[in-house]
C-alpha cells in the first residue's frame, strides 16, 4: 500500500456504525453529558494508538499487537492476544454484512436478507484477493466517502446552528430544559462511555496495515497523528452538533442522529443519502476488518500459533487460506440468516462484546514493557508516546476504571466476563502448545518476529540493526 492509503484507511477506520447509528444510542443515556464521555474515551483512545504507533514505527509486522505482547510478557500472552483478535473480526466481519444488508434492504427491499447479505460477503472477498495494493485503493474510496459525508454534515451543523438556514437556530435550551446537561446523573455518563469506548474500535486495523505499506517507519507516525484530530473534529464536532441542534430526548436522535439534524435543517432526500453512507460505511469497516483478520491469522502461522499452510501466499502475494479462513463464518451467517432471519444480527452483536477492551489492555502493557527495555538498551525509537511512563499508566488506570463501571451494568458484566474468559482459555492453550514445543511460554522475546516480504528494505536493515 502507499502512503496515502493508510493514511486515508487511518480516517475512515473507525467512521461506521459507532458514529452514524452508536452515537446516537450515547446521547440517549447520557443526554448532553455524552460530551464529557466523548473527551474521556478520546483521551484514552489517542493515548492507546500513540503507545501503539511507538511499537509499530520501531517494529512494523502483520501480528502487530500479538507480536509486540510475545515480546513483552512472552509467546503464550501473544497466542491469546492474536486469537481473541483473530475471533472478534471473524465475528465482527459477519455482523457487519448481515447489518449492512439489513440497513440497505430497510429502505430498498429489493432481495431477501440473506442474498444481499451473500453478494456483499463474496464481492468484498474478491477486493481481498486481489491484492494489497487492490485493498489499499478499494479501502482509499470507502473512506474518503465516508470523510466527505462527516465534513458536509458538520458545514450543514455549523450552518443550521448560526441561523444561516431557514430553520430557527437553536439556543442552549437543549442544554437547559428537558434536565439539563446531565439529565441521568453519573450512572448516564458511565454508560455513555461505555458506549462510546466500543464504538472507537477499528481503529487499531492501521497498526496490521502498516507492514504492507511502503515505508512504514514514514507513514504510521502521519497516521497516527492523523487519527488524533480526527477525533477531535469528527467525533466530538458530530455529536456537539446533534446536542446543540435536537433535544437529547427526541427519539428521532436516538435511532438516526444524523438523519434526525439534517431533516431538521431541511436537507431534502437526506434519509435515502445517509442510508446509503451507512451502508457504505459498514461495507468499508468489514473491507478492512477481513483484512485485518487474515494478515493476524498468517501471522499466527508464521510464528508457529496456526497451521502452517495459512501464511502461503499466492500470486498476488495475499495470504488466500487466512483470507478464504476469516470469511467463512461470515458465509456460514448467510445460511444462518436464510433459516433465522433478524435474530441472527443480534446473536452476532452479542459474542462480538467487549473484545477491545483485552487488545486495548494488551497493547498499553506491551507499551510500558518495550518501551522499558528499549531505554535500557539504548534502542532509538523513531515515534515516541508522549510524557512516558506517566500518561501510559494513567491510561491504563483509566481504562481499568472504565473496565469498572462496565461491571456495575449487568449486560455489560456478561460481555466483559465472556470475554476475560475466552482469554483465559486461549491463555492457557497458549501455554500448553509451547511447552509441549520446549519453549518458555512466558519468557519474552527479545527479538522481533520476521518482517513481512513487503516491508521496504531499508526499514528491514533497521529493524535487523535493533
Amino acid at each position: 500500500m502507499k502512503g496515502r492509503h493508510l493514511v486515508m484507511m487511518s480516517l475512515g477506520s473507525a467512521i461506521g456504525t459507532g458514529l452514524f447509528l452508536g452515537s446516537g444510542k450515547g446521547i440517549a443515556a447520557a443526554g448532553p453529558s455524552v460530551l464529557v464521555a466523548y473527551v474521556v474515551a478520546g483521551l484514552v483512545v489517542i493515548a492507546i494508538m500513540r503507545m501503539l504507533g511507538e511499537m509499530v514505527a520501531a517494529h512494523p509486522d502483520s501480528g502487530a499487537f500479538s507480536v509486540y505482547t510475545s515480546r513483552a510478557m512472552g509467546p503464550a500472552a501473544g497466542f491469546a492476544m492474536g486469537w481473541v483478535w483473530w475471533v472478534e473480526l471473524a465475528v465482527v466481519v459477519a455482523a457487519e454484512g448481515t447489518a449492512a444488508a439489513q440497513i440497505f434492504l430497510a429502505a430498498w427491499p429489493i432481495a431477501p436478507d440473506w442474498l444481499l447479505t451473500l453478494v456483499f460477503m463474496v464481492v468484498l472477498t474478491v477486493i481481498n484477493l486481489l491484492g494489497v495494493d487492490k485493498f489499499g485503493e478499494f479501502e482509499f474510496w470507502f473512506a474518503l466517502i465516508k470523510v466527505a459525508a462527516v465534513v458536509g454534515f458538520l458545514v450543514v451543523g455549523v450552518l443550521l446552528l448560526c441561523g444561516v438556514l431557514p430553520t430557527p437556530a437553536p439556543g442552549l435550551s437543549n442544554f437547559l430544559h428537558h434536565g439539563g446537561f446531565m439529565p441521568n446523573g453519573w450512572p448516564g455518563v458511565a454508560t455513555g462511555l461505555l458506549i462510546v469506548i466500543f464504538a472507537f474500535g477499528g481503529i487499531e486495523i492501521v497498526a496490521v496495515a502498516a507492514a504492507e505499506t511502503e515505508n512504514p517507519r514514514k507513514h504510521i507516525g502521519k497516521a497516527i497523528n492523523t487519527i488524533i484530530w480526527r477525533i477531535l473534529i469528527f467525533y466530538m464536532g458530530s455529536v456537539a452538533i446533534m446536542v446543540f441542534a435536537l433535544p437529547w430526548d427526541d427519539p428521532k436522535l436516538a435511532s438516526s442522529p444524523f438523519v434526525a439534524v439534517l431533516s431538521l435543517a431541511r436537507i431534502p432526500g437526506a434519509d435515502a443519502v445517509l442510508t446509503l453512507i451507512i451502508v457504505l460505511a459498514i461495507l468499508s469497516s468489514l473491507n478492512a476488518n477481513l483484512y485485518g483478520d487474515s494478515r493476524m491469522l498468517g501471522s499466527l502461522a508464521q510464528r508457529g500459533m496456526a497451521p502452517q499452510f495459512m501464511m502461503r501466499k499466492g500470486r498476488r502475494n495475499v495470504p488466500v487460506a487466512a483470507v478464504l479462513s476469516s470469511v467463512a463464518f461470515g458465509y456460514v451467517c448467510v445460511v444462518l440468516t436464510y433459516i433465522w432471519g433478524a435474530k441472527v444480527l443480534d446473536l452476532l452483536l452479542n459474542i462480538v462484546g467487549s473484545t477491545i477492551i483485552v487488545t486495548y489492555l494488551f497493547t498499553i502493557s506491551s507499551q510500558i514493557i518495550l518501551r522499558r527495555r528499549a531505554e535500557r538498551t539504548g534502542e532509538k525509537l523513531p515515534f515516541k508516546m508522549w510524557g512516558y511512563p506517566y500518561l501510559s499508566w494513567l491510561t491504563l488506570a483509566v481504562l481499568i476504571g472504565i473496565i469498572g463501571l462496565g461491571m456495575t451494568d449487568p449486560g455489560v458484566r456478561a460481555q466483559i466476563l465472556a470475554t476475560f474468559g475466552l482469554t483465559l482459555v486461549l491463555f492457557l492453550i497458549g501455554i500448553a502448545r509451547t511447552r509441549r514445543l520446549g519453549e518458555d511460554p512466558f519468557r519474552p522475546s527479545e527479538t522481533p518476529s520476521s518482517p513481512d516480504d513487503s516491508t521496504d528494505p531499508a526499514d528491514q536493515q533497521t529493524v535487523d540493526h535493533a
